[in-house]
């Protein structure tokens, strides 16, 4: 879904990046203090009001990169430099004393706190220009003229949905057939060690793949798998798709199962894998493109690179 040319994103009814900050602290504060970014995301859009409706919302000249997973990582960067959330390492948060304040306020005076502590922040910014002027932070207070790629370059986590690397992956994938995706994910988990025999035509009964997981050198695991080669912005999967797998995977003798979409799956879904036999491991498209680059030779290869302002620490 895009916008009309004639609103904006929050027009039609889109958080700001600063109204989302105190969910990404109260996101932080339920997982225990601290998270990892994927788990941030995951959990702000999970709980936020009419979440299914705004994660259609796309960029129109980016249309795999959703408005919602924009706004929230770059709400979850301001929460940081505004001094609500800690980032001790790449990818993993902490929530400040400050955060919890935050948290602890009504939604109004929080909103109008963040909003000054961002004033504050810009100021100083301001103040001390950094030499590089590429890695300058936009101070607008209208989200829509913030572009999808000030986040990338400046604000972005690596493992963030959405960013730039995953979201040019996910496209990649969608565009394979559905058995040319469905051959892809086995070819993936057999290079995680997996032994899997690929059922197809009408028959398969609700299973892709079946084989075996291994736990140890002596041991190993019946397992499995189903692949949904849904669009990565579109509908989320539901508690009844993994219901039925369950129960497929059953009647196989499985004792583990894989499910594997390039969209979402919903926080019922996730409860269902989990409450009965076989459990069910599910992964989305962002664990999916994760799982293609820590593999190192599955289409996406790392590359090193060069953070010039890094070196002004000597000068």
């Amino acid at each position: 879904m895009t916008t009309n040319n004639e609103k904006s994103f929050t027009a039609l009814g889109m958080p700001t990046h600063q109204q989302l900050v105190r969910p990404v602290l109260q996101a932080v504060s339920t997982l225990g203090g601290s998270a990892k970014s994927r788990e941030i995301l995951e959990h702000v859009v999970e709980g936020y009001p009419n979440a299914e409706h705004l994660i259609e919302m796309v960029y129109p000249k980016n249309p795999e990169n959703a408005v919602l997973l924009h706004r929230t990582a770059f709400g979850r960067s301001l929460a940081k430099r505004i001094g609500a959330l800690e980032q001790p390492a790449r990818g993993m948060y902490l929530l400040t004393q400050l955060g919890q304040q935050l948290i602890d306020l009504p939604e109004n005076e929080a909103l109008e706190k963040i909003h000054e502590l961002q004033r504050e922040d810009d100021r100083k910014r301001r103040d001390n220009k950094r030499k590089n002027t590429t890695n300058a932070i936009p101070t607008s207070d209208d989200p829509d003229e913030i572009d999808i790629q000030t986040l990338d370059e400046n604000e972005a986590d690596e493992n963030d949905p959405g960013s730039a690397w995953k979201s040019r992956l996910l496209k990649r994938l969608h565009q394979l057939s559905p058995d040319g995706f469905e051959k892809f994910v086995l070819y993936l988990l057999r290079r995680y060690g997996l032994e899997l025999t690929q059922v197809g035509g009408s028959a398969d009964e609700g299973i892709d793949g079946i084989g075996t997981a291994p736990l140890s050198p002596v041991l190993s695991s019946r397992v499995a798998v189903q692949v949904k080669r849904y669009e990565p912005n579109g509908r989320a999967i539901g508690r009844e798709t993994v219901a039925l797998f369950q129960r497929d995977a059953q009647t196989k003798g499985a004792e583990r199962a894989i499910l594997v979409t390039l969209s979402r799956f919903t926080a019922p879904a996730r409860k269902a894998a989990t409450s009965s036999t076989p459990t069910v491991d599910l992964i989305n498209g962002d664990r999916l493109a994760e799982l293609i680059r820590d593999d190192g030779n599955s289409g996406v290869s790392l590359q090193p690179t060069v953070n010039e302002s890094w070196f002004d620490h000597f000068d």
